[in-house]
């Protein structure tokens, strides 16, 4: 096993039986390990099932200054986070950043991936300067700006006003910190696997919204036209946060997938 010599995420959830196949979950920039409420009490029931926080994100420590965050970083921090419990190989899912993160992993340490999911992600998360510049306006006004404009990248307007993504929007205007944050946008910047996609080996899995804003179907056609032997998805009736929108068709996804091959 390849130990990352990167301290751990300090903020996580683990749920699930001790001897249960182990998954590690990670969020999308803004949210936090509540993102993946709706499908934990089925997942736990299988896997024993590790949910992380960015760093400025719900509990997880607010350090200042903030260091500079990249993928790559928090991959080795995710790794680390494994190693402490023990973890060998596991499978992974992540939502659009989280996701990212799970790429990196399968790309450079396939060894310890037993299978990739990547929900609304994307190889490429568009223009660096789009990222600076909201990393620049929370730094400077706090994440109210962003937390007002959410909703219409998070979901579709049917959703918009419901508790659920009420509850997600709140938590971003209240327990995100502006630097953790913009960190977490610096790191969106420089992120691009595109030309590294055909490494990855683990079996993979490819979830988009079809009425995504922020990473659009064609962003996952890009990583399943990648990444050799990749399984699409793509659901209607969903935006950026799809699994919280549309939660029963993406957990039935993620247990097809994860289960393949695994025993109980």
């Amino acid at each position: 096993m390849t130990r990352s010599p990167a301290a751990p995420l300090p903020h996580h959830t683990v749920d699930g039986p001790d001897d249960a196949p182990p998954l590690i979950l990670g969020p999308s920039v803004g949210t936090s390990h509540r993102l993946w409420d709706p499908q934990l009490p089925a997942l736990a029931d299988r896997f024993r099932t590790l949910r992380w926080d960015f760093p400025g994100h719900d509990d997880s420590p607010r350090p200042t200054p903030t260091p500079p965050t990249t993928v790559p970083g928090l991959a080795r921090r995710v790794l680390a986070l494994a190693d402490a419990h023990g973890i060998d190989r596991f499978a992974y899912a992540g939502v659009s950043l989280g996701g990212a993160v799970g790429a990196w992993l399968a790309v450079h340490h396939p060894e310890r991936l037993a299978s990739l999911a990547l929900i609304c992600s994307s190889a490429r998360f568009g223009a660096p300067a789009a990222w600076h510049e909201r990393a620049a306006l929370v730094r400077e006004r706090g994440t109210g700006p962003v937390a007002d404009t959410a909703a219409t990248r998070w979901f579709t307007p049917a959703f918009a006003a419901s508790p659920q993504a009420t509850a997600l929007v709140d938590a971003l205007r209240r327990t995100v910190s502006p630097a953790g944050y913009a960190a977490c946008c610096d790191a969106l910047a420089d992120y691009d696997l595109r030309a590294d996609l055909s490494r990855i080996t683990a079996p993979t899995l490819v979830i988009a919204g079809r009425d995504d804003p922020a990473t659009p179907p064609a962003h996952a056609r890009e990583l399943a036209d990648g990444i050799p032997d990749a399984t699409l998805l793509e659901l209607p009736r969903a935006a950026h946060l799809a699994n919280v929108e549309r939660p029963a068709p993406v957990l039935a996804a993620l247990l097809a997938h994860l289960t393949e091959g695994t025993p109980r």
